[in-house]
């Protein structure tokens, strides 16, 4: 039997060493039919889309996805920022709309791109539908798959050939970077960040492999970009602007439940620094293998952290969530012109019931942090309203995080190194 331990840390990874995660096997959809598709082909608008898997990296699967359906209205499909408040039956219906027509290419094809990659390329490129007409070698298999970084993967075939319908619009800043070979893909994800464009966007054309010096690009697996741009942007907002704003004046208190997610987010009047603690309760996805962690009270507790020096590895305990919720309160943050040390408290329950991707933790975050927090004098008093709103009990937590142990005994939390 696989210990829920075990399943909370590695989330899909196959730490087990089995073929297949038998949890994620578990939420695989095969139900839901894609009726108006009776050939081996048809024209839809991309929202636009694009997916790259990670499986025999470095040589990937790269799929536009597409409904076989042509509107304006299919960019809602693809675009998380937007999702907040929809029911997960919604989401997966959404996304189950989404044709994956997948070919197989090496990642390193982006440096020298041939004209097949050129079009899907550009299809990323845009930020409104594309219409393209697809033919695929196959049928589209009828299923839907989760995981814990992206959102929700529908039906799937091979792509025998796709054309574009109509030219992409892509952004005059966007042409001008993806064109400029000689600017490295950090420098160009902070310019258009800055720019305006969303950080799924973002993600989006990093998996591509339209950013960076000509010889260094590739194609990168769509759950890694998601992070990456996560990571990059969020290390960009903190180092750039956070670390020099003045400390917020009092410690605040935001909650926000959405989806059976429910978080609490405390910010205390320090230098900046960083801490995600979760809690996968009885019920949800990554402990349902053991039926013994359904009736023990010790939950298993995971959390990463930063200091003001920032990270030096991998977050590889709460992995991608970790630099979704960092990057929403980076965010807030620099709105605010202010500094502070964050805690994130995560508990997920069991109306959690799929992996529907990281983007509900940084929405989540991000919809907290947009209300009036509670506001609070003194850090155990402020402890003490939270020992009330969760679910595990307050020492469990407190067992587990580097961070309250520092504000406690009131040592510099800028002198600790991770």
């Amino acid at each position: 039997m696989i210990s829920a331990s075990l399943c909370i840390r590695c989330k899909g990874r196959l730490w087990c060493r089995l073929s297949h995660c038998p949890i994620l096997e578990k939420f695989e959809t095969k139900k839901k039919a894609v009726s108006s598709i009776q050939e081996k082909e048809f024209t839809g608008s991309s929202p636009p889309s694009l997916f790259v898997s990670r499986n025999n990296y470095p040589f990937v699967s790269i799929a536009p996805l597409a409904p076989p359906l042509v509107s304006e209205q299919n960019s809602f499909l693809d675009n998380p920022e937007q999702w907040f408040g929809l029911s997960s039956n919604q989401i997966i219906q959404l996304r189950s709309q989404l044709i994956q027509s997948k070919t197989n290419m090496k990642a390193d094809q982006a440096s020298n791109p041939s004209n097949d990659l050129l079009s899907l390329q550009e299809l990323a490129l845009s930020v409104q539908p594309v219409e393209a007409q697809f033919q695929l070698q196959e049928k589209p298999k009828l299923n839907l798959s989760f995981n814990e970084t992206t959102a929700p993967l529908g039906p799937i075939a091979l792509l025998e050939k796709m054309s574009l319908q109509e030219n992409p619009r892509i952004p005059q800043k966007v042409d001008y970077l993806v064109s400029d070979t000689a600017v490295k893909s950090q420098i160009a994800i902070q310019e258009l960040f800055d720019h305006g464009l969303p950080v799924h966007y973002l993600s989006k054309i990093l998996s591509a492999g339209t950013l960076g010096i000509k010889n260094n690009r590739s194609l990168v697996p769509t759950r890694w970009s998601i992070t990456a741009i996560d990571d990059s942007v969020s290390k960009y907002l903190i180092n750039k602007s956070v670390k020099y704003f003045q400390q917020i004046g009092e410690i605040e208190l935001f909650a926000s439940n959405y989806l059976g997610n429910s978080f609490f987010i405390v910010l205390i009047p320090n230098n900046w620094s960083f801490e995600m603690l979760e809690c996968w309760l009885p019920g949800s996805p990554w402990t349902l293998e053991d039926p013994t962690y359904q009736q023990s009270k010790e939950y298993t507790i995971i959390a990463d952290f930063e200091l003001y020096g920032g990270r030096k590895k991998y977050a590889d305990n709460i992995t991608g969530a970790y630099y979704a919720a960092r990057l929403a309160i980076a965010e807030h943050l620099v709105k605010r012109k202010r500094q502070a040390t964050a805690l994130v408290f995560r508990e997920i329950g069991e109306s959690y019931s799929s992996p529907l991707g990281v983007w509900v933790i940084r929405e989540t975050v991000r919809n907290a942090l947009q209300k009036k927090p509670l506001r609070f004098s003194d850090l155990d008093l402020a402890l003490q309203y939270l020992k009330l709103r969760l679910q595990v009990p307050f020492q469990n937590y407190k067992q587990k995080s580097h961070l309250l142990d520092a504000l406690k005994n009131q040592k510099k939390i800028t002198a600790w190194i991770v």
